[in-house]
């Protein structure tokens, strides 16, 4: 019998690269997503993506069904016979919202609703996608973070998106303590910096952000924001692995390669991008000018908590538990530049 394991957030970026490589691995895949009826759509996504075994089973193996994170109706049913479930879905938003609420309850009862539907129904295994913004935000950046490392959401720094990575996977954690010895599921969390890497179709989601708008131009010059990276198909990669390697269970695993600067994004779209019709700005926009931005751009709003301090994080024990092996900046950029450019996300300019 072929195993099935639950996608949370099918639609999503990251939960397709991690459907893509299931499929591949001969798995049989249930998403999930807020309405019914997404079947048919997401398919059309993966389908190009997929091994030619892969695209001959999907039909078979590949479903799509109605659960939301803000309801408990539909995760009993999503997680029926599931012997592993991925649960990627959170809201990611592409502005600040007005009320940090709207990110924090959605991403802490979402995640406790499938961990409540898994373990009722015996589920093997939860793979949980965290972040980065869970393990570094509110503290001084004056050192290198790991996985014992937890952000502090009392502090004024942090934002809404990074204090609802850190309370929900605070509580996922904290609710699978509560279980117990009698508790036969096991939690595995992964948790990515910002996550580059090629597009499967014209959304381009918050992952994005950073390269279309060097791309389109949006920005008179290029902040001095520092991010932790990692390409998407190494996150699928990280989540594939953690569902059955033994000693995986239990732990948290920093899913990123070495700070980056979005001048080292910047550098690499002029030299390989630039010449297809995009001029790339390169210099550096200084820090007081990005706040101007800030004022009438909402999205810059997102970084400015990043804005000249590094993201320093200690990727080995996912490296040596998981043998994860990550791909460099340029792959990573270069590739979700040229998706980008393929489903006319970004047009050259000349």
């Amino acid at each position: 019998m072929t195993d099935t394991v639950l996608v949370t957030g099918a639609t999503g970026f990251i939960a397709q690269h991690c459907i893509l490589q299931l499929l591949d691995a001969g798995y049989r895949v249930r998403g999930t997503a807020r309405s019914a009826g997404r079947t048919a759509e997401v398919a059309s996504v993966l389908a190009p993506h997929l091994s030619e075994e892969a695209r001959a089973r999907l039909n078979d193996d590949f479903e799509v069904v109605a659960a939301d994170l803000s309801s408990d109706d539909g995760w009993e049913a999503a997680v029926a016979d599931c012997r592993f479930v991925l649960h990627v879905a959170s809201p990611i938003p592409r502005t600040p919202p007005k009320n940090e609420d709207e990110l924090i309850l959605p991403a802490k009862e979402g995640a406790l609703r499938v961990l409540r539907a898994a373990t009722a129904e015996g589920v093997e295994r939860v793979v949980l996608t965290s972040s980065v913004a869970a393990v570094l935000y509110g503290r001084d950046r004056d050192k290198v973070f790991d996985e014992s490392d937890w952000s502090n959401v009392d502090d004024p720094r942090i934002g809404a998106y990074e204090k609802s990575k850190a309370v929900a996977e605070r509580a996922a954690w904290d609710y699978m303590e509560s279980l117990g010895s009698d508790g036969r599921t096991e939690l595995v969390t992964i948790n990515p910096g910002l996550v580059l890497g090629p597009l499967l179709s014209k959304d381009w989601g918050t992952s994005g952000e950073v390269v279309k708008k060097i791309l389109d131009g949006d920005l008179p010059a290029i902040p001095d924001i520092n991010f932790a990276m990692v390409d998407v198909r190494d996150v699928a990669a990280a989540h594939v692995a953690a569902m059955t390697v033994p000693e995986a269970a239990g732990q948290r695993f920093i899913c990123a390669t070495a700070n980056h600067s979005m001048r080292d994004i910047a550098k690499v779209l002029s030299d390989r991008i630039g010449p297809r019709g995009f001029k790339v700005k390169t210099r550096n926009l200084p820090g007081f000018l990005v706040r101007v931005v800030a004022m009438w751009d909402k999205t810059a709003r997102l970084g400015l908590n990043d804005l000249g301090v590094r993201q320093d994080v200690d990727s080995s024990r996912i490296r040596k538990v998981l043998s994860w092996e990550p791909r460099g900046l340029e792959e990573m950029t270069v590739s979700m530049a040229d998706s980008m450019i393929k489903y006319g996300v970004v047009t050259p300019k000349t």
